[in-house]
């Protein structure tokens, strides 16, 4: 059977490769595992949610009532730098179409030459002077390009990502180069929001205890209990987090390479991308500029459909009906019955007869056949030979 290839535009984030799920007509993108993320959302929703409900009428009233408004500003800039994270580009490279690839393929091994069977090949690296030291680019087989430095290929998300820090599954996205600086407000306001709840819980427990008792209060207010358990295990963590992405923007380094060594091994190799400037690297990270996207998704390309000849002449004929006349042909062998898929044109044609269905003509006296002279003289001999 043949096939027929339709094309149709699309929006390009449908045909990109990797494990990423995109939302809104491409203007979302999140890892596929996203149970963490959600996970993340109930605890700072819900914690914040019985801090408003039990303690913030209290406090309004006997202490200030700023407190509140804070807690409701601060948790909306978490929950602002949350999403910005969760549903942004991390800075995810585009892979090399097959012409680019294999034109890639064809330099490395001119570059490399023929290697003896057996034997293992040397490794794809380009190497690039950064600041006066040289920094290797590694290929990525998966992406077919030489990553740029300080690039990784995430193994959750299959892609290559700039600048890669590393893959969070509590914000459900990759951290790269596009979303690195909301990531550490993230965790620097989520820090403040947790200290901020927890030392406002132990207050509303003072105070209400010096009238109520420390456990008539606890009764009376099983929210703050569990606000108060919420936060005194998510402190330590949260809390340390941004302690130790603090420590890796002063200087100006990424946890992938921290955790590889890249620039604390034994070659004592020095960080080309650090300003030897606490400030001047701060600023680098969370102050320059924004970079734009290189993944295009939401622009249009063509895609190509193998479809059957038969839908496809199908589709053609229901969307531009035509009418069609069908031939019957008499049976081949004698005594043959007409197929069951004739009998509609048979009738067709029947109802196309010239004449009208309510004039019954008799149908006409068969004729004598007309005889030769042969078939006469082959009679007269055989009536003689029978007298």
């Amino acid at each position: 059977m043949s096939a027929v290839m339709i094309s149709r535009k699309v929006r390009k984030w449908e045909k990109l490769p990797g494990k990423n799920t995109f939302c809104c007509d491409g203007r979302v993108m999140m890892a596929r595992q996203k149970g963490v993320f959600y996970l993340t959302l109930f605890l700072i929703i819900g914690t914040c949610s019985l801090f408003f409900a039990f303690e913030c009428p209290y406090l309004a009233v006997h202490l200030s009532p700023a407190i509140p408004v804070f807690a409701v500003l601060l948790f909306l800039f978490v929950m602002a730098m949350l999403l910005r994270t969760s549903f942004s580009d991390p800075g995810v490279l585009p892979r090399a179409l097959p012409e680019e690839a294999a034109f890639i393929e064809m330099e490395i091994e001119a570059a490399n030459g023929n290697v003896p069977a057996g034997q293992r090949p040397p490794p794809r690296i380009r190497n690039v002077q950064i600041n006066n030291q040289i920094v290797k680019l590694k290929y990525c087989y998966t992406c077919k390009i030489f990553r740029p430095p300080r690039a990784s290929h995430c193994s959750i998300c299959d892609n290559c990502v700039d600048r890669f820090d590393h893959h969070c599954p509590w914000v459900g996205n990759c951290v790269g180069k596009r979303n690195y600086r909301y990531f550490y407000l993230f965790t620097l306001s989520l820090s403040l929001l947790t200290i901020y709840i927890f030392t406002f819980d132990i207050v509303h427990v003072v105070m209400r205890s010096v009238d109520n008792g420390f456990l008539n209060t606890l009764k009376e207010t099983p929210g703050t209990v569990l606000e108060l358990l919420v936060c005194f295990f998510t402190l330590w963590s949260v809390v340390g987090l941004t302690g130790f992405h603090t420590y890796l923007i002063s200087l100006n380094q990424t946890t992938n390479e921290d955790i590889k060594g890249s620039w604390s091994g034994k070659n004592r190799v020095q960080n080309p991308y650090s300003h030897k400037n606490i400030i001047k690297n701060c600023c680098e990270v969370l102050c320059g500029p924004t970079y734009p996207s290189v993944l295009d998704r939401r622009g249009l390309m063509q895609d190509d459909l193998p479809v059957s000849a038969t839908s496809a002449a199908s589709s053609s004929s229901s969307s531009n009906p035509v009418p069609q006349t069908t031939k019957t042909t008499a049976p081949l062998i004698p005594n043959e019955h007409t197929p069951d898929d004739t009998k509609p044109s048979i009738a067709a044609s029947a109802e196309k007869s010239p004449f009208p269905k309510e004039d019954h003509h008799p149908p006409a006296p068969k004729l004598p056949p007309l005889a030769s002279p042969e078939t006469d003289a082959e009679t007269s001999i055989a009536k003689e030979q029978t007298h």
